[in-house]
Order: structure tokens, then sequence, then C-alpha cells
């Protein structure tokens, strides 16, 4: 068996508090979703995500996001291209 390391993290104590409800309803621990961090950033050789600086603050997104799902105001915009890219009649 290999051996094991613990790791230890300063973070505020209201985010520790949110995270591990938020890993909790998923089903799993916060503990579990660091290993499993870095399980990936080993395997893809690279931060598992993309870090970026978001170039303007949206508003609206598509997808769930606190229980909550939203719908961009423009969401439409795009439709008759769309349609026209799989063959329809738009």
């Amino acid at each position: 068996m290999a051996k094991e390391a613990t790791v230890q993290i300063r973070m505020d104590a209201e985010l520790k508090e949110q995270v591990e409800l938020l890993y909790k309803k998923l089903g799993t621990s916060f503990a579990e979703a660091v290993r499993i961090f870095a399980k990936q950033s080993v395997q893809e050789n690279a931060m598992p995500f993309m870090i970026c600086i978001p170039r303007e603050k949206t508003a609206k997104r598509i997808g769930i996001a606190e229980g909550k799902f939203v719908v961009p105001d423009n969401i439409d915009l795009y439709n008759k291209e769309i349609s026209a890219m799989f063959g329809g009649k738009e």
C-alpha cells in the first residue's frame, strides 16, 4: 500500500462551509474533491480546467447555478443560422 500524506490548506471559514455543503450535495467530500483535482492534474499535466480573466461580467448564462435555470435575453438570436446549418427550413 502506498504511503499517505496529509495536506493542510488555509481558507476563509465561510468558503470552507460552502464548499463542504456543495460536495456533500454532490455525494462526496471536499477532501475527495481535492484528491480528484490532484489526480486529474497529474493525468493532464496541467490544471484540469482553464484559468482566465473574464472580458466582461455576464449577467445571464445558460446552465444551472444554485438550482436556478437562467436563459439569456438573446437566446433566439442565431436560431435561423443554426437551423440552416442542420438543414432546417428557417
